[in-house]
């Protein structure tokens, strides 16, 4: 153990005794309850900035420098994607033509998601490979990004893949600095941090992110949860293709038994409604209750679910031309339900095992006809659509569950038992946002990726990955909740400034000694992790982009449990429109400043008339200065006009 790494754990240690002291005191003894609407939104808020801490904590528990990397092994073949829809063509092919230039033997692809012609006679004129969707795409989902490189990965057959984004240039070293990882035979990914030339010094829209591509990758990548972050990584085609297949298995699987529990119901419940002297009936739907359990017997056995399913409808088949109806009506409103369950089926964005339970539930309830039942057990079979016929491709190794493909295929991927590795030299230089309202739109769109894999794949419950690793994954998506936590952090100040309402008992010599040292501690922890490089940017994006981080939230549950369309939008790689200042994209955060500048007038009205606590006002103008603080950088970001080439510091963290 390095002598850093010794005091990061000292610090740690101490971050988390403090900072459980603090929230457990609060808890029982300085909750003012008299002012709960208000107390208890702030004992919340830091109990979530507790857990918040302690998962940093965690994180650097284990952290990680990898050093010089390994020699990469000669003879391996190796695809270079570059992934693209609308970027300026120009733009691709610096691209295109740096990765051609890669000095390990490689095949560059230009993945063009917009089919554009110009694009292949580019790319094509430079001996480059261009590739776009099949025709097997044609009203299909198309799933974007993830989309296009499953699309890829079907047409290729390199064993190794490195993935860009179109402005992601590579150094021509980048294959021999991160394919010797792969000597590990269960390694399947190396990510390599994102750098990018056209930011300015002071960095005003917080894009280069040197404590994620840095201390936080290295820290998970001690507990081997370092994880993909869309582009600049080299990934296993054979743990690809290992994760497509078997998340296909296992989605078919799950559908099948579904199908089959709820056949069972449905049969069972007809079966009772017959009368004694209905003996041709019930022994038909004897036959199919014997088959639904032999297919069960079958599953469990290992059975090909393809020969399982085949015989179970061929049965089906024979049974339902035996059976005449004995009642229209009834029969129409059986053909009604099934005609549901039909168009369940041929939802695009639905399956079997994803299909909502109470939908299964209504169907084993209907008081069914016999000829109903059998037709309700054949659709419900029928639906499984082993070929996938709502899809593209039946295989799509890339994570499709949320607008971001990259964290969910990589935690996959752990669930599985590989490996992954954080490599922290830039070996890439990309372009980032040079306008807020791009910025805003990229950092969106990350956010609600990353809750929608929180909502439908949350690590806390996948099987397969060690504790810490659900622990590492979940830090991540638990970060995007700060903005909630925001909110209760503006108000608490405004709301004692205006009307002296204090949400603690009392601001007490107990209640400075325990949150001083925690809050000092904890700015400790940041300041020896980092290790040189600039953190305050992203400290203050943490808080100041709050309206960014609830819409996130709201929105992916909205798409996740409520079906909403959540539209995507590709970062655009050019600086949109220069139209002045872009005020109204931070109009809360404004209102959230002029609260703040309000309360403090009021607040020293209040103390020159006598009418507020002179210290407990003090205490609270220091809490509305940090906040300016903290929220001054979007002033910066909402004037900032683009870079223009300054004293710019090389990349940080090269090895």
């Amino acid at each position: 153990m390095t002598r850093r790494l010794a005091l990061i754990r000292v610090i740690v240690v101490a971050t988390a005794l403090l900072g459980i002291n603090y929230v457990a005191w609060r808890w029982m003894f300085s909750v003012s309850w008299s002012a709960w609407w208000i107390a208890v939104p702030l004992v919340l808020a830091e109990t979530y900035s507790l857990v918040d801490s302690l998962l940093f904590g965690l994180g650097m528990w284990r952290l990680k420098e990898r050093g010089d990397a390994p020699a990469a092994p000669p003879g391996l073949t190796v695809d270079v994607f570059i992934a693209t829809y609308n970027e300026p063509i120009d733009l691709v092919m610096r691209t295109a033509r740096a990765a051609k230039d890669i000095t390990y033997p490689h095949r560059t692809w230009v993945l063009d998601d917009g089919n554009r012609p110009e694009m292949r006679a580019a790319a094509e004129a430079e001996g480059i490979g261009w590739l776009t969707r099949s025709a097997d795409w044609a009203g299909m989902p198309r799933h974007a990004k993830a989309g296009n490189l499953n699309n890829a990965l079907l047409a290729t057959d390199g064993e190794f893949l490195l993935i860009l984004d179109a402005d992601q240039v590579p150094l021509p070293e980048i294959l021999d600095h991160t394919l010797g990882y792969f000597a590990d035979e269960r390694m399947a990914l190396v990510q390599t941090p994102q750098w990018f030339v056209n930011v300015a010094a002071s960095d005003p829209l917080g894009s280069q992110a040197p404590l994620f591509y840095g201390p936080i990758q290295q820290g998970k990548d001690g507990w081997n949860a370092a994880f993909f972050c869309g582009s600049n990584a080299v990934i296993r085609r054979e743990a690809l293709m290992q994760l497509g297949i078997s998340r296909y298995v296992g989605e078919v699987e799950e559908g099948v038994r579904r199908a089959l529990r709820t056949a069972r119901s449905v049969v069972r419940r007809a079966r009772r409604q017959l009368g004694p002297e209905e003996h041709e009936v019930r022994g038909a739907l004897d036959e199919i209750a014997h088959d639904i359990g032999r297919a069960r017997r079958e599953l469990e056995r290992g059975t090909p679910l393809f020969d399982v399913t085949y015989r179970f409808q061929r049965r089906v088949e024979e049974v339902r031309t035996r059976l005449v109806a004995s009642d229209l009506e009834t029969l129409q409103a059986d053909l009604a339900v099934i005609a549901e369950l039909e168009g369940i089926a041929h939802d695009p964005d639905l399956s079997l095992a994803t299909i909502d339970e109470s939908a299964l539930a209504r169907m084993a309830a209907r008081d069914l006809s016999p000829l109903g039942a059998v037709e309700t057990v054949d659709a419900l079979v029928r639906a499984l659509d082993v070929d996938r016929t709502g899809e593209a491709q039946p295989i799509m190794p890339l994570a499709t569950i949320s607008v971001t493909e990259d964290m969910a295929t990589c935690m996959r991927l752990h669930t599985l038992g590989w490996r992954s590795a954080y490599h922290d030299e830039v070996l890439a230089h990309g372009l980032a946002p040079e306008d807020l309202q791009t910025m805003l739109v990229q950092r969106l769109r990350w956010a609600q990726g990353t809750v929608q894999v929180m909502f439908r794949e949350n690590p806390l419950v996948q099987k397969g990955l060690s504790l810490a690793q659900r622990l590492m994954y979940f830090s991540t998506m638990w970060s995007y909740l700060s903005g909630f936590a925001a909110l209760v952090y503006i108000a608490a100040p405004v709301i004692y400034l205006t009307i002296g309402v204090l949400p603690v008992k009392a601001l007490s010599t107990d209640f400075f000694a325990r949150l001083v040292p925690f809050l000092i501690v904890n700015q400790l922890l940041f300041l020896v992790v980092a290790n040189g490089r600039p953190t305050w940017r992203g400290q203050q994006y943490s808080l100041a982009l709050f309206p960014v981080w609830i819409t996130s939230f709201t929105s992916a549950f909205g798409n996740v449990f409520l079906h909403r369309d959540l539209d995507f939008a590709v970062t655009p790689k050019t600086k949109q429109a220069d139209t002045g200042p872009a005020w109204h994209l931070v109009r809360p955060q404004l209102w959230a400043m002029g609260l703040l500048l309000g309360a403090m007038v009021v607040g020293v009205v209040r103390i020159a008339v006598g009418q507020a606590d002179v210290f407990g006002s003090v205490f609270n103008m220091v809490w509305v200065v940090f906040d300016l603080a903290i929220f001054s950088i979007i002033i910066r970001a909402a004037r900032y006009r683009g870079y223009s080439p300054d004293p710019v510091p090389g990349p940080q963290g090269a090895s």
